[in-house]
Parts: C-alpha cells; sequence; structure tokens
C-alpha cells in the first residue's frame, strides 16, 4: 500500500540527515494520502535502514491501518496539524540547529526573512513558539496556532516543523530555513551591535510570489513583477 509513497518518506528522511537536519534517529515525515489515509516514519529508527515496510499508515485518528511498528513519538502533534490544517499534506519534524539556536535568543519571537530562497521556500518570515515538550500535541496546537501562510515553525528549545502542501514543499522550507538562519547568526556575529540588512515587506512578498513561477511546468516570471528598477 502506498509503496511510491513510502519510498519518497525514506528518501527525504536521508536528506534530512545529508544537510544536517537531523542526528541520528530523530525527526520525522508525514504524507496525508488524497484518500485521507497518514503515512508516517516510525519511532527511533535510523532513515537509511529503513524499508517500505517500516512506515506506518494510519487514520486521521492514529489508528494503525498497515505496519507492525511503533510510530513517532510525535505523531500526536501531527494528527493534529492534518485535522486542523486541510491544506496540509506533508510535515517534516527536524532538529535543524541552527534555526533552532534563534530561539534561544532572547526575546525574538519571529524570524524575519533576510535571504531571497528563505521567502521563496517558507512563504514569509518564521514565527518562534513558547516551548512545548518533545511527544506532546502541544507542538502542533503551536504550528497552527502561529504558522499562519508561514510553512516553518520552529519551537523553542526543540527544533522545527514545516508543513506544505506537500511533502517536497515542506522539505524545501526546512532546508532554506537551517540555510538562511546559518547566514543571519554568522552575519549578527560580525555586527558590534547584532544588527543586520534585512529585507522589506514588500521585497519579501515579491519572492514569496516569485517562487509561485520556480520549477518545470509554470509560467514565466512576469517582468513587471521583479524589474523594479527599469
Amino acid at each position: 500500500m502506498f509503496s511510491e509513497q513510502k519510498r519518497q518518506i525514506i528518501e527525504y528522511g536521508m536528506l534530512l540527515d545529508r544537510y544536517e537536519l537531523v542526528s541520528l534517529t530523530c525527526g520525522n515525515l508525514a504524507i496525508r494520502m488524497p484518500t485521507g489515509e497518514i503515512l508516517i516514519t516510525p519511532s527511533g529508527m535510523m532513515y537509511e535502514k529503513m524499508v517500505e515496510d517500516d512506515v506506518i499508515v494510519c487514520d486521521i485518528d492514529g489508528n494503525i491501518i498497515e505496519g507492525d511498528k511503533k510510530p513517532s513519538s510525535d505523531t500526536p502533534a501531527i494528527l493534529y496539524i492534518f485535522k486542523h490544517r486541510p491544506d496540509v499534506n506533508g510535515v517534516i519534524h527536524t532538529h535543524q540547529p541552527y534555526a533552532t539556536a534563534l530561539s534561544l535568543i532572547p526575546g525574538m519571537n519571529e524570524f524575519r526573512v533576510c535571504f531571497t530562497g528563505m521567502a521563496n521556500a517558507c512563504c514569509g518570515n518564521v514565527p518562534i513558539t513558547p516551548y512545548s515538550n518533545a511527544g506532546s500535541v502541544d507542538m502542533g496546537i503551536d504550528v497552527v496556532n502561529n504558522a499562519g501562510s508561514s510553512r516553518a515553525v520552529i519551537l523553542s528549545n526543540h527544533g522545527v516543523m514545516t508543513i506544505g502542501p506537500s511533502l517536497k514543499d515542506a522539505m524545501y522550507a526546512a532546508v532554506y530555513l537551517e540555510e538562511t538562519a546559518k547566514a543571519y547568526l554568522a552575519a549578527r556575529a560580525c555586527c558590534p551591535d547584532g544588527k543586520i540588512n534585512g529585507m522589506t515587506d514588500e521585497q519579501i512578498q515579491t519572492m514569496v510570489d516569485v517562487f509561485k513561477f520556480y520549477g518545470q511546468g509554470t509560467a514565466t516570471i512576469p517582468a513587471d513583477l521583479v524589474n523594479k528598477k527599469q
């Protein structure tokens, strides 16, 4: 059942490790099928050792349909997101260090876009939520209550949850958020007052709109959307 999607989950799990967004067995991935079933990674297993049969299939209430492994400990949070965000079909949870480090900065409750790639993939600024326990439904509640139009939420002292219409969208958000966090923290360390050159709200929104034309099968980017200096 759902062999192609199970392979995608395993492949993307290994990509999380490749991009240093997880270590060992942490993090998880989930897909909602058009027919409503949820595919989710098992608890405490290395991604490179997973096989298709290890990926659990359950319903929206967590009842196991297929698989004999224990599902991710964050399943309650993931199911809460799917229940309350019908537009979301892919969820990724990581422990990516640089983005999570932002939550350790006193008074920082939002990570503003400062790279075009982050605007593209995260669809805008990324909220930083108060602390919630790992394995709790509170993680999902924080995502639903704070994400808005963003495809990422930073969970204080814990990690990141990314969401999207597909697992690929959630993956892009996680990768580009981490790339931007690295650059931000490096720039901030070089600035005596901690202030960096960011992007305006208009610039951010333009880059969010530009990403709608990214990739194959989309129209060419309208010139009047990006050419502001003519």
